[in-house]
């Protein structure tokens, strides 16, 4: 699968584009399935995501749920995460000679649940060179602008470079930090991506994006994302450590390793080896 000249053209011009059919039926129905099991807490590799913003009956209900870098804990989820499709479409969309996994998002936003905060992914990426992103949003239920899609700014990847700012996860308003850096003159022409389950969507890492709260009751959205940096990406020398991933860099290192960041796909048909091995269960049909 790759993206046409005009999905190239519109990606570049907008900072995002919109895949219609991007997912297979039965991978759709398998990540469905490995989706509640992983949001139990029910690791099948035995490993946890390095990030766990969910907590059965803990978290509450109407919270929008989030678990980074899953690909790590399932091996369903993985195969999907880590496909060399996502990497082939979304280099040739930016431009790049191949791109990495950084890290991966399972968004899962409940009935009436609340939002997630208009932002620029780049934006939290300041530890590594350049600070960008390609990233592939792939829904798992039908979307729609009433059940707290995602909704794209067009244009904002050509608006000049903000810090992360506002609160992340339930903000009150959730395009409030985006009205307080946006350039004067400007105004926000956002699209909500309404797409059937297995579309997805493409964006740049300095569009700005974010999803209203969920005003139906009786429909929840979820939603797989990869969060790609091209191969060229280093480790940028005297930034502000990450809290997290920072810890899989050693001393005076710049080359980001393989085995946190893995080469999902490369021009030159090159792929981190063990790969297709740690995702062999999902591909292969077997499930845990």
């Amino acid at each position: 699968m790759q993206p046409t000249q005009q999905q190239i053209e519109d990606y570049r011009r907008d900072g995002f584009v919109v895949v219609e059919r991007f997912l297979e039926a039965d991978e759709l129905e398998g990540l469905r399935g490995r989706y509640a099991s992983a949001f139990a807490h029910e690791w099948e590799t035995g490993l946890q995501p390095d990030e766990v913003n969910y907590q059965p009956g803990v978290t509450p209900p109407d919270k929008t749920r989030q678990l980074c870098n899953v690909w790590k804990a399932d091996r369903t989820l993985a195969a999907t995460v880590l496909a060399r499709r996502n990497a082939e479409f979304g280099a040739r969309l930016a431009g790049v000679p191949g791109l990495r996994l950084v890290q991966d998002n399972a968004i899962w936003k409940p009935p009436s649940g609340k939002a997630l905060l208009c932002h620029q992914d780049a934006a939290y990426v300041g530890w590594l060179e350049p600070p960008n992103m390609t990233t592939c949003w792939m829904a798992l239920d039908d979307t729609s602008a009433d059940a707290g899609t995602i909704y794209y700014v067009r244009g904002s990847s050509h608006w000049p470079r903000f810090p992360a700012g506002g609160s992340f996860h339930a903000p009150e308003d959730w395009l409030g930090y985006v009205h307080e850096v946006m350039p004067p003159g400007e105004e926000l022409d956002l699209v909500p991506i309404e797409v059937p389950a297995g579309g997805a969507a493409f964006h740049d890492g300095w569009t700005f994006h974010g999803s209203p709260p969920n005003e139906r009751a009786d429909k929840e959205r979820r939603a797989l994302v990869s969060h790609m940096v091209s191969t060229e990406t280093r480790w940028a020398d005297g930034a502000k450590p990450h809290p997290i991933y920072s810890k899989y860099r050693r001393p005076g290192e710049r080359e980001l390793d393989e085995a946190f960041f893995p080469v999902m796909w490369r021009e030159d048909g090159y792929r981190t080896g063990w790969l297709d091995a740690w995702c062999a269960p999902a591909s292969a049909g077997r499930r845990p």
